[in-house]
């Protein structure tokens, strides 16, 4: 798979935790990539994803800043 198609999956991914309302709760990185925590504050569901793209690094870094801006 190449690097732009992962970008779209992941990016996919983190949109489709958006639109069903959950947010991020917590981020670890390591070598791997960031591991993103969302979680849902009605729900009380959690979800972890891991992230490897940096592109889609640099997406969540946007949508989390929003999320606390």
């Amino acid at each position: 798979m190449s690097d732009y198609q992962q970008y779209i999956n992941e990016k996919d991914n983190i949109d489709d935790f958006i639109q069903k309302g959950f947010l991020i709760s917590h981020v670890r990185e390591n070598l791997d990539g960031a591991y993103v925590e969302f979680s849902h504050p009605v729900e009380g569901k959690k979800e972890t994803v891991l992230i490897g793209t940096a592109n889609a690094r640099k997406y969540f870094s946007s949508i989390l800043i929003r999320q606390n801006g």
